[in-house]
């Protein structure tokens, strides 16, 4: 097996065992936390959409912040 599809694999099996441990919890409780439901929509995501995705999003965030800081600082010396 190569190193990606191991990789693949892996996060895969991980995010079936987390899912098996939520479903063991949550008949115990009958429903779900928000920490819970955070965790398993993370994991999701993170299976369906991969490392690209985190690193394009955060990249988004990056430049709005930039943007907004750079009007702060605009509007800020336009009032002085």
């Amino acid at each position: 097996m190569e190193r990606t599809e191991q990789k693949k694999f892996s996060n895969f099996y991980l995010s079936y065992v987390l899912e098996v441990m939520w479903l063991s919890e949550s008949s115990k409780k009958g429903k779900m936390t928000v920490a819970e439901a955070g965790r398993l929509g993370g994991a999701k995501t993170s299976q369906t959409h991969g490392s690209e995705f985190y690193s394009e999003i955060g990249s988004k965030g990056g430049q709005k912040v930039r943007k907004l800081i750079m009007e702060g600082k605009s509007t800020s010396e336009n009032k002085q």
